[in-house]
């Protein structure tokens, strides 16, 4: 990762920033957004956890966020 050029990098931190889960499937969302995760330094220390739980449920279709209901990925 620290081999990325500066522009590539920032680009896939927006890419994490805007990810939702649209018409992917939850493991399939679930791969990306670990995978994009690693490009933004905030949500990858132990006291970001929750914000990256947060962050992972924001992105999840409604449909699925309703299934879940108040339980909350924690």
């Amino acid at each position: 990762r620290k081999y990325f050029p500066a522009d590539v990098k920032n680009k896939k931190v927006i890419e994490f920033m805007e990810l939702k889960q649209g018409n992917l499937s939850v493991a399939e969302y679930s791969a990306k957004f670990e995978a994009l995760c690693v490009f933004s330094p905030h949500y990858n220390t132990v006291e970001a956890e929750e914000d990256k739980c947060v962050k992972f449920e924001s992105g999840l279709r409604p449909d699925i966020k309703q299934l879940i209901g108040f339980s909350e990925i924690r």
